[in-house]
């Protein structure tokens, strides 16, 4: 038996040297600043979420992932982990209380609950027609808003690691993740990489909350955000794009294990941050998948993955 069962991904956490080139391309993907401080910055997206991203100031680094406790009482029973922290007040935006502990690679995993709601953003998005909807927008000419994408929520975060076994168990036995598909090259058991998702019983959740890569390199490879819709991924990736400042670094595509449509760009230190729209939703009955390499990290159609991505860990 896990120690708690998280509910979802809170944000994650990573330390950039100047703050207002981080809000600037924070902004230009599609966050909105919730609040900022002298030392830090958190963003927000569409979603009533205070904040899905926090950057405080220092030198570059990839800090951690938080992730939601369903009930106080789960924040006291992690507590007991081995090297957790004591239930603290979280004293920065939003308030609330966590646990702080160390996932097998050192980073800080924060499992955190009742930080402030704010109010959800409005977004405008027209119906698209179909061929089983063809008249779902009859008479209404489609006419996109020009701009960044309009992020909903932070959706996962991957790590690469070398310790990549013993740190998917640990976020199995520790936060209660349950594999959607365990990823393997060459003989069954030489498993390379594994998508996890929260378990939440019969509740349909994110195909993978959480994905670590087998990699000599230990570090964030990316944070992932939902958005608006498939347009949203397109115009975000256009938007980008014209400032000629950031590195693109994979898409626009469909991944085949959780068949989201995806793209992926760094920041100014190169954090790469995705855009994506339309995941699978797994609960309980889907079960666990074992999958060779051949048949999942390529996608349903646009380019493979080149290798800067795969070998890409932000320390």
């Amino acid at each position: 038996m896990p120690l708690i069962r998280v509910t979802d991904i809170a944000y994650g956490r990573m330390r950039v040297p100047d703050l207002d080139r981080m809000e600037e391309f924070l902004t230009r993907f599609g966050m909105v600043r919730s609040d900022r401080t002298a030392t830090a910055l958190y963003m927000r997206g569409t979603d009533p979420a205070h904040h899905i991203h926090v950057s405080e100031l220092g030198d570059p680094r990839f800090i951690g992932f938080a992730y939601y406790a369903a009930t106080e009482e789960d924040l006291h029973r992690v507590a007991k982990a081995p090297g957790a922290s004591a239930v603290e007040a979280i004293n920065e935006p939003g308030g609330g209380k966590r646990v702080r502990l160390r996932e097998p690679n050192g980073y800080q995993i924060e499992v955190v609950h009742g930080i402030a709601k704010v109010a959800p953003l409005s977004v405008r998005r027209q119906p698209i027609n179909s061929g089983p909807q063809p008249l779902a927008r009859a008479g209404d000419l489609m006419r996109l808003p020009k701009g960044p994408s309009q992020v909903k929520r932070v959706g996962h975060g991957v790590l690469s690691s070398p310790k990549m076994r013993e740190t998917v168990q640990w976020f199995r036995d520790t936060l209660g993740f349950v594999c959607s598909d365990d990823v393997y090259a060459g003989a069954k058991d030489n498993l390379i990489g594994s998508f996890n998702r929260c378990d939440r019983g019969e509740d349909y959740v994110d195909h993978h909350v959480f994905f670590c890569i087998a990699h000599e390199k230990t570090g964030l490879n990316h944070l992932s955000f939902e958005v608006q819709d498939i347009d949203d991924v397109a115009m975000g990736h256009y938007h980008l794009a014209q400032f000629k400042e950031y590195e693109h670094m994979w898409g626009l595509g469909r991944h085949v294990l959780g068949s989201q449509v995806y793209d992926y760009w760094c920041d100014p230190w190169g954090h790469v941050h995705e855009h994506w729209a339309d995941s699978d939703r797994l609960n309980v009955k889907n079960g666990s998948n074992l999958v060779p390499v051949e048949e999942a990290l390529i996608s349903q159609w646009g380019e493979a993955p080149p290798q800067k991505f795969i070998d890409h860990a932000s320390p």
